[in-house]
This record gives structure tokens, C-alpha cells and sequence, in this order.
């Protein structure tokens, strides 16, 4: 596996202005919530190129850092944590042009923190590593995906975390069949289950029968991850589905039923009697997906959901998987990160 330039190579110069921008991603379910063999949780993503995030850091004038733009206060955060764990100033000023909606299935704050993290990094001239910033951050506590989601892109799998508390190992990693395509739906109004709430959840529900985990990893082994090699969307769709009937069911009663949103409850109902193999909600949500082949049938999908759900306060983005990951530009030009 291609590794992040170690601390010991010369890291690049200092730069003026740096922007970064990264992956939004979907989170299709854990592969093992029992725990019995040691790892908890293991996970399998997606990296989507809508929505994303970019953001501009400079120096600032003064030594405290500034924030413009979404998700200012959070990004406050993240300055001064990566700061104290570089060694560096917290002197910079971070615009954020662009963001993903947070609380909604995408990974929002690991994307946030890590860009903010990989751009204070190179205004210094310091390498970048993003399992090294996990703990400083408060980020992959129980996935991998978003952190190999910034850094490399595509179809990702993670063994789940152990007692060591280390960053999940991410053990495969596939490159999304580029016709592909994924009609995200989303609910602007409400958030999915986060913060406090989230480690309730974790805590109050019941151990995940033993059973249903095997049935997940063999699943994603031997359906969903070949499926994704040979390109054949309609195995890889009813895989996913079925990851997320048995772990949105085990989240039911702190989410209020399968999926979050009612709304978007009603249009994967509809999508699943458009005959579409593969759907079903990232992470918390309330943001729901359906997984399509083709640019045209998404299209033709979402004018669909338009037509049978007016007014029901959805909307509607049509996305690409993501087979590279965030961009830091700055000095020299785009420097895609590795994993």
C-alpha cells in the first residue's frame, strides 16, 4: 500500500495561500457490530465528488486564528488542534468557500478537520499524515473511510477498531466503476443523530447478533466487492441493500424506524418500486442514496422522485463516486494526498 511521505523525507516550503479541497462520503454500514473476534465496527464507504468542501488558509495577521465562512466555529477547533499537534503558530485565516452539510451522512467533520489539518500543515511546510492527526482531531474513533476517503478515494473497506484505540486498518480499497452513479437524496430539515445522542446510541443498543455480522462481511467479501471489480451494478446494489436492512434495523429505535427522515423514507420506497437493486441511508442520515449504472438512468430517476413527491421538501443531487482524494494546492499546484 502507497504510504504519505514520512516525517524524515524534506517536506516542501512554506506557501502564501493554500487551498484544499475534499470528498464528501457515504457511509453503507458497519460489517461487524458484535465485536467477538477482537475488532469492532469495520465499516465500507463510498468517496462521491457531491458535495465537497474547499477552503482557503493564509497566514493571518495576528496569532490568533480567523475563520470566514460555514462552519466558522468548528473550523476555530480544528485550527488550534492541528496547531498544537504540528508545533506550530495558530496564526491563520481560513475562508471556507464551499461545505458539506454537517449532520447529514456525508462525514462532514472528519473532511473539515483533516483539510483544515492538511493546509495548516503545508502553509508550514510540515508532511501530513491524517492517522496522525485521527486522535488530535477526534476523527475515525470508529471508521476508516473518511480518513482513506481524503487521502485516496473510492470504494473503501475498514477492519474496525481494536482495544489499542489506533485509527481502523483500512483492508481493501476498489475504484469505483466510473459510469456509476449515485442519486443522493436529502432532507434539509433535520439532521441525523450526532454528538452526544450518537454515543447514547452506541452505548444503549443491545449487542449486534453474531449471526447478522457473519452474514454482513460475507456479504461485502463475496458479493459486493467483486461485484464492484466486474462492474456488475445490480449485485453490488442488492448487497448494499441488505447491509442496510440489517444494520438500519439494529439503529431503529434511536433513529425512529430504518431511516431517519420520513421524507426520504418515502422516496427510497419509491425507488425500490422503480426497481432500483441498491439504496438506502448513509450513516445517521437523514441523507438517503440509490445506486444506479448509468448518468441517464439517474436522471431519469430523479425526475421521477420530482414528479411523485412534490412538496415533499427534498432535494436531489446527482453524484460520481470519487476515485481520488482531497487536493491541497498551494506553492507549486495540486498535490493529490496519498494513503
Amino acid at each position: 500500500m502507497p504510504e504519505l511521505p514520512s516525517r524524515s523525507e524534506p517536506a516542501a516550503g512554506p506557501a502564501t495561500a493554500v487551498t484544499v479541497e475534499a470528498p464528501a462520503r457515504l457511509h453503507f454500514g458497519f460489517l461487524d457490530l458484535h465485536g467477538g473476534l477482537g475488532r469492532r465496527f469495520g465499516s465500507i464507504g463510498l468517496a462521491i465528488d457531491a458535495p465537497a468542501l474547499r477552503l482557503t488558509a493564509e497566514p493571518a495577521p495576528a496569532p490568533e486564528p480567523c475563520a470566514e465562512g460555514p462552519e466558522a466555529e468548528r473550523v476555530l477547533g480544528y485550527i488550534r488542534a492541528a496547531a498544537a499537534h504540528l508545533g506550530v503558530g495558530a496564526g491563520v485565516r481560513i475562508r471556507v468557500a464551499e461545505a458539506i452539510p454537517a449532520h447529514a451522512g456525508f462525514g462532514s467533520g472528519t473532511q473539515l478537520a483533516l483539510a483544515v489539518a492538511a493546509g495548516l500543515a503545508r502553509l508550514h511546510g510540515r508532511p501530513f499524515a491524517p492517522e496522525d492527526f485521527s486522535n488530535a482531531l477526534d476523527r475515525g474513533n470508529r471508521s476508516g473511510v473518511g480518513l482513506r476517503a481524503f487521502t485516496e478515494g473510492g470504494l473503501i473497506v475498514d477492519g474496525g477498531r481494536d482495544a489499542t484505540g489506533a485509527p481502523p486498518p483500512v483492508v481493501a480499497r476498489l475504484p469505483y466503476p466510473e459510469a456509476w452513479r449515485v442519486v443522493l437524496v436529502l432532507d434539509a430539515g433535520m439532521t441525523g443523530v450526532h454528538g452526544a445522542r450518537e454515543v447514547e446510541a452506541f452505548r444503549d443498543l443491545p449487542r449486534f447478533p453474531e449471526a447478522q455480522a457473519a452474514e454482513i462481511c460475507r456479504i461485502v467479501l463475496m458479493q459486493v466487492l467483486p461485484a464492484a471489480v466486474t462492474a456488475e451494478p445490480e449485485a453490488f446494489g442488492a448487497g448494499i441493500t441488505t447491509i442496510q436492512r440489517l444494520v438500519g434495523d439494529h439503529f431503529a429505535p434511536h433513529q425512529g424506524g430504518r431511516f431517519a427522515s420520513p421524507a426520504v423514507a418515502r422516496a427510497l420506497a419509491r425507488v425500490a418500486e422503480a426497481g432500483v437493486a441498491g439504496y438506502g441511508q448513509s450513516s445517521w442520515g437523514p441523507t438517503g442514496f440509490a445506486l444506479v449504472p448509468s448518468e441517464g438512468q439517474a436522471r431519469a430517476l430523479v425526475a421521477d422522485l420530482e414528479a411523485a413527491l412534490p412538496g415533499a421538501g427534498l432535494r436531489y443531487i446527482v453524484a460520481r463516486g470519487r476515485n481520488t482524494g482531497a487536493t491541497v494546492t498551494g506553492g507549486e499546484g495540486p498535490a493529490p494526498l496519498r494513503a
